[in-house]
């Protein structure tokens, strides 16, 4: 017996009638029923949730930012939602409303937008009341639980778009403030490298100032000097003006009979005067006569030497010559007469008297003048001793009043010192100062520079940045069309399985006909498996077609993907035939383990590496997910070098059912009493 004619009989006898044919025609429509109905249930299921009725609360009352700028970000954000279609968004007047329709299931979730929304937004300008924007949302997992998740989703959406827009404008605020620090830098500059040059200004006077301080300290010590020197002038002049006072006072009384002596004297003066006068004019009388006596004389003298010589010029004793030498030395030295001794006497008292006669004129003149000062001059010495007496009071008050200018004026040096090292301290500040101020414009200047200053064109472009400053460049080197289309090779493998899995209720793993006959362990094996393979394969063929075309799953590869299916088909159905042939009834629980195990550890939806670790473990070993990998490589057209591995594997998976119905044959080949009356039977 061939293993075909097995296959062939085991299959006719599946088909024998109506039933068995209807039978089969449903084993071949599980993997329909459970693949592509439940694919093609939740193929679009995010495209269907503008189905989904939403509670949609919009509290917020706008807000007016720093710049003056309105902003009515809850009505933005309401608009932007309900022109969305995400949702079938229902707008809802109050919170409460909402969050009662949510708890009767009236809506599934309710998203409501607080009043100080906007207001918070813009208090990121104030550094005193800086606050989040909160939006609230209220959900109810009795609804629905995956509706959170996603919920969750549409909320950090929206989150993070308002959180880009909003800040995208704070940051180009805090751009143009940038710039406007730079200008006013740019400005303080300026002014610091004014201030620099006033600071100069202001150390060239203290330099004028100091020096003028040095001045004024030497004046005050020239002024002390001198004062001290007044002082001690006041005080001399206190002495003397004691001593003046009391001489003029001795002198008042010592000249207290003045006014009479000098009449007296003025009267004996013009006595004496009288006197002289007439004694001048009797001495002046004959000293005239005694020179008219000698002038006559003389003149008859030299009449008779001209009267000799001529004799004698006559005689010859002498020449003319000589006789006008001898009458000019006659001349000039005339012989005295007997009475030129008296007469040059008389003439010298005359003169005496003369003068005496006129000193007593004036004496008397001037005694004369005296007595009539005389009273004046009394009164004047009283006023002299009076005012000396007030001039003693004035000096002692005025020396009094020089010691205390003296204590002035000391104090005044001790300032002027202090005022001069004061002077000298600010000099030597102002030099300070205008360093500092030419190193604050400086810095100020090279300040500025550092400072951003971006253009419009700039600041839109850093505002973008800083708002949102992770972009992500998604690359996917393979993706899945759908979500549908992303579960597509979990629930096509897993239906599979189920589909062979359905084979066993209604087909023999192994033939009575076949263990009775002769033909070897290994034909009777495969001939009870091939029958499997073939309503196998026509499962996988038709849910490939349905999912391709009926779903439009669209694979990368859709032939590949069709060998795939026809090969996890084989080794499905061989392991599953051998679990069966081999353990009889108690093989299809092991199988049905064998689906549960395969459901959570082939990664079918979560990454099978977040199970727990003995999962890890059924994962390396169990075939379902290498196909999963596989289905997934080929309907999204990632890297093909996984497929030769996974294909060669479910080979293995094959041979391995087959080595498992192989040894099922031949223990069946021995017939037992638990052989004719099994103990249970599925």
């Amino acid at each position: 017996m061939t293993v075909l004619r097995l296959a062939r009989s085991e299959l006719k006898r599946m088909t024998a009638g109506l039933l068995p044919k209807l039978t089969i025609l449903a084993l071949v429509m599980v993997p329909l029923l459970y693949g592509a109905v439940y694919l093609y249930a939740n193929w679009d299921p995010y495209g269907k949730l503008n189905q989904i009725d939403a509670a949609l609360v919009v509290e917020d009352s706008g807000a007016t930012s720093t710049d003056g700028t309105r902003l009515e970000a809850g009505k933005k954000v309401a608009e932007s939602l309900t022109d969305g279609h995400v949702f079938n968004w229902q707008t809802v007047s109050g919170s409460e409303q909402a969050d009662q329709g949510v708890s009767t299931g009236k809506y599934a979730f309710a998203l409501k937008i607080p009043k100080d929304f906007s207001a918070n937004l813009v208090s990121p300008g104030s550094f005193d009341a800086a606050n989040q924007a909160m939006l609230n949302v209220t959900t109810n997992d009795a609804n629905n639980y995956l509706l959170s998740t996603i919920v969750d989703k549409l909320t950090t959406a929206v989150h993070t778009t308002v959180a880009t827009e909003v800040g995208e404008e704070t940051a180009n605020q805090l751009l143009t403030g940038f710039g406007t620090i730079h200008s006013q830098m740019l400005k303080a500059s300026d002014g610091a490298g004014k201030l620099a040059d006033g600071v100069a200004t202001v150390h060239d006077g203290t330099v004028t100032l100091h020096q003028g301080t040095g001045e004024l300290k030497d004046g005050a010590a020239d002024l002390y000097n001198g004062q001290l020197k007044l002082r001690d002038g006041a005080n001399s002049l206190s002495t003397g003006a004691s001593q003046l006072s009391a001489g003029l006072t001795q002198l008042q009384d010592k000249t207290a009979t003045l006014p009479a002596d000098s009449q007296r004297l003025a009267d004996g003066a013009a006595q004496v005067a009288a006197g002289n006068a007439a004694l001048n004019t009797q001495v002046q009388g004959l000293a005239g006569q005694l020179a008219a006596s000698d002038q006559a004389a003389a003149q008859a003298q030299r009449s008779r030497i001209v009267a000799s010589n001529s004799r004698l010029v006559s005689a010859g004793a002498i020449t003319p010559a000589q006789a006008d030498a001898i009458l000019a030395d006659f001349d000039a030295n005339p012989a005295p007469s007997a009475a030129a001794g008296p007469a040059a006497s008389l003439k010298t008292a005359a003169a005496q008297i003369q003068q005496l006669a006129d000193g007593s004129a004036a004496v008397s003149a001037g005694a004369a003048k005296l007595a009539a000062a005389g009273p004046a001059l009394s009164g004047a010495v009283a006023q002299a001793a009076s005012g000396a007496d007030r001039l003693d009071g004035g000096a002692a008050a005025l020396a009094a009043g020089q010691q205390s200018a003296l204590d002035g004026a000391g104090k005044l040096s001790q300032g002027a010192g202090k005022l001069d090292e004061g002077a000298a301290q600010l000099e030597g500040g102002a030099a300070t100062a205008s360093d500092g101020a030419r190193t604050l414009a400086g810095e100020l200047a090279s300040g500025a520079g550092k400072v951003p200053n971006p253009d419009d064109a700039q600041k839109d472009s850093l505002a973008r940045v800083m708002a949102d400053p992770v972009a992500v460049s998604n690359v996917s080197q393979a993706k899945a069309g759908s979500y549908g289309a992303g579960l597509a090779p979990f629930f096509l493998t897993l239906a599979l399985w189920i589909g062979v899995f359905m084979l066993i209720q209604a087909m023999r793993p192994v033939t009575q006909r076949a263990l009775a006959s002769n033909a070897p362990a290994w034909k009777i094996a495969v001939g009870g498996w091939l029958p499997f393979l073939a309503v196998a394969a026509v499962q996988a063929s038709l849910l490939t077609l349905v999912v391709d075309v009926g779903l439009g799953l669209n694979p990368a590869h859709p032939l590949l993907m069709w060998v795939l299916m026809l090969a996890a088909a084989m080794a499905f159905s061989a392991i599953i035939q051998g679990v069966v042939a081999l353990l009889g009834s108690p093989g299809k629980l092991v199988v049905l383990i064998l689906l549960v195990l395969q459901l959570v550890s082939s990664g079918g939806t979560f990454p099978w590496q977040t199970t727990p670790e003995p999962l890890h473990v059924v994962h390396q070993l169990l075939p379902m997910g290498y196909v999963v990998s596989g289905m997934r490589h080929l309907i999204y057209g990632a890297d093909l070098t996984s497929i030769p591995p996974t294909m060669l594997g479910l080979l293995g998976y094959t041979l391995l059912g087959t080595a498992m119905s192989t040894m099922a044959v031949r223990k069946h080949k021995y017939w037992t009493l638990k052989t004719l009356k099994p103990e249970i039977a599925v």
